[in-house]
C-alpha cells in the first residue's frame, strides 16, 4: 500500500486535491474529521476540552461549536497548544487504526488529509508527503467568501499555521492551485497515476 501525506493550509485546495483522489480511488483518511470524532459529545475527550475552555464551546446540541472553539484558540497560541496536547493524542491512534484497516483491505493507496501533517507529527505515518499551496492572497478571498470569517480571522489562522517555506522543505511533492479547480484536478491526477506506475515498476 502506498501511504501519502496530503498537507497545505487552510484555503490551498486540499481538500479538492483530497476529493479527486479519492475518486481515483484512494482512501482518503481526514485527520480533521477524526479530530471531531474524538470531542463528541459523550467522550472522555469531549469533557477535557469542556473542561479546559468552559461550557461556552458547546452549542444547541450539547457538542462543540467548532467555530466557538475556533474564536478561542486562534487568538491565543498557548490556548491552541493545550488543544492540540488534548486532541492529537486521539487522532494519532485513530490514524493507526484506520491506515491498518486500509492495509488489511489491500488499499492501492492510503492518504492523510491534514492540515497540521507536519506540525503533529502524522507524516510518520506516510511514505512521502504532498502539498498543496496557493498564493495568500487567493487564500484570504477564498476563505473569507466561502466561510463567514472576516479577512482579518481568516488571516490570524493563516498566520498560525506552519509556513510555506517550511512544508516545502518537507514534501516529497508540491501541487500549486494557482488556477481554477479543474487545472488543479488535472495537475493531482497527473501525480496520482506517476505514484500508481512508479510502484508498479517497483
Amino acid at each position: 500500500m502506498i501511504s501519502i501525506g496530503l498537507t497545505g493550509g487552510i484555503g490551498s485546495g486540499k481538500s479538492e486535491a483530497a476529493r479527486v483522489l479519492r475518486g481515483l480511488g484512494a482512501v482518503v483518511i481526514d485527520t480533521a474529521e477524526l479530530g471531531h470524532e474524538a470531542y463528541r459529545k459523550g467522550t472522555k475527550c469531549f469533557g477535557e476540552v469542556v473542561m479546559e475552555f468552559g461550557q461556552g464551546i458547546t452549542g444547541p446540541d450539547g457538542e462543540i461549536d467548532r467555530k466557538k472553539l475556533g474564536s478561542i484558540v486562534f487568538a491565543d497560541p498557548a490556548k491552541l497548544k493545550r488543544l492540540e496536547e488534548i486532541v492529537w493524542p486521539r487522532i494519532a491512534e485513530a490514524l493507526g487504526d484506520r491506515l491498518a484497516g486500509a492495509r488489511r483491505d489491500h488499499t492501492v493507496m492510503a492518504v492523510i488529509d491534514s492540515a497540521m501533517l507536519l506540525e503533529a507529527g502524522w507524516d510518520t505515518h506516510a511514505d512521502e508527503v504532498w502539498m498543496v499551496e496557493a498564493p495568500d492572497d487567493q487564500i484570504a478571498a477564498r476563505v473569507t467568501r466561502r466561510s463567514g470569517l472576516t479577512e482579518e480571522q481568516v488571516r490570524r489562522r493563516m498566520a498560525a499555521q506552519m509556513p510555506n517555506t517550511e512544508r516545502r522543505t518537507r514534501a516529497k511533492l508540491i501541487i500549486v492551485n494557482d488556477s481554477d479547480m479543474a487545472t488543479l484536478g488535472q495537475r493531482v491526477t497527473a501525480a496520482w497515476r506517476a505514484k500508481v506506475e512508479k510502484s508498479k515498476r517497483g
